[in-house]
């Protein structure tokens, strides 16, 4: 058996938390979306999405994001899925240093020099650099230091604020911390949604000596202060080049070949720059080697890329075979690279 954390040990205890917390009409559920789908009988589904769970490690959003209805054995074996994701991260995040990822005051801190964007903390009794700070900006961005999947991010503008005193009790009351300089992207990025900040998903793994990086997908917003599922984004792999490989589509069914706002077609899309994202991953990927498998969300802007957060819980981004015609996914390049 593998000794690097994926193997009995691991899988044992993911089953016996997924038998702990299975909701049976949630996977019923599923299971009449992959029905409606794919022309699948839904207890057939409902048995084979069981089976996938415990056999061979697919969460049950896995099964349906990735179309597993309607792929054979030997394509879903080349697939990511959250819960192999989720055993590597354990592995290979030492305990120690993965605040530093969980906090995002602490993450800007370590990783200042790659944000390329000013930003300040709100504290008692600095009201007036809020001020100033703000008032400089025109806009910011304003995030708790412990939200995920584009929860705690807010978009305050300076002309809808009138009384400086009450907005910074207002940030300290609700632990709205982290005041930041909005990004500026690239042309390119901006011509597909400029009122979102597009980011690019670079899963990368450190093995101490160099970076790999696993899978890249971008994410697109509607104008909402985050591109995530929950503000209405959706996302498209990339290629090894930077070049969408399909339309974009997300977790609720949607399938976008333009995107809604500006018409822009998402195979189209070419990210700029790529050479130099790819060499700013490898850097800001040896800042915490402790930490070696990450998910960078990074923007590219005018002048090269910029560096948003990274999430030593990954998560997986992955090819839709009934979207991109695409029968397999990226395990084997996670293979290759963390050795499992």
């Amino acid at each position: 058996m593998p000794s690097n954390g994926l193997g009995l040990k691991s899988r044992l205890g993911y089953l016996a938390e997924r038998a702990r917390r299975i909701n049976v009409g949630s996977v019923i559920e599923r299971a009449k979306e992959a029905s409606a789908q794919h022309g699948k009988a839904v207890p057939a589904v409902v048995v084979d999405m069981l089976w996938s769970a415990g056999r061979h490690n697919v969460g049950f959003q896995d099964y349906i994001d990735y179309d597993f209805a309607i792929l054979n054995r030997a394509e879903r074996a080349t697939y990511m899925t959250h819960p192999v994701s989720n055993q590597i991260s354990e592995r290979y995040a030492h305990p120690d240093f993965r605040h530093l990822f969980h906090d995002k005051i602490e993450f800007d801190e370590k990783f200042s020099e790659f944000l390329r964007r000013e930003w300040m903390v709100v504290k008692p009794g600095n009201a007036d650099e809020l001020r100033d700070f703000v008032q400089r900006q025109g806009t910011v961005i304003v995030k708790t230091p412990m939200g995920q999947a584009g929860s705690g991010v807010f978009r305050y503008h300076a002309a809808d604020i009138t009384d400086w005193e009450a907005f910074h009790a207002e940030l300290l009351g609700k632990g709205r911390l982290l005041v930041e300089e909005v990004i500026r992207q690239h042309p390119d990025l901006a011509a597909v949604c400029p009122g979102t900040v597009n980011t690019t998903r670079v899963t990368a793994f450190f093995d101490g000596e160099k970076t790999h990086i696993l899978a890249m997908a971008q994410k697109f917003g509607r104008g909402e202060v985050s591109d995530q599922m929950s503000f209405g984004g959706f996302y498209t792999m990339l290629d090894d080049d930077g070049h969408a490989v399909s339309a974009g589509y997300d977790s609720h069914g949607h399938v976008h070949e333009l995107h809604p706002d500006s018409g822009f077609r998402i195979a189209d899309f070419q990210l700029p720059l790529i050479d130099e994202v790819k060499a700013f991953v490898d850097q800001v990927a040896r800042v915490v080697p402790q930490v070696q498998y990450v998910g960078w969300d990074i923007v590219v802007g005018p002048d090269g890329p910029v560096l948003v957060e990274g999430n030593w819980g990954a998560g997986v981004y992955e090819n839709k075979p009934s979207v991109s015609g695409i029968r397999t996914g990226h395990k084997p390049r996670y293979q290759a690279a963390i050795k499992f």
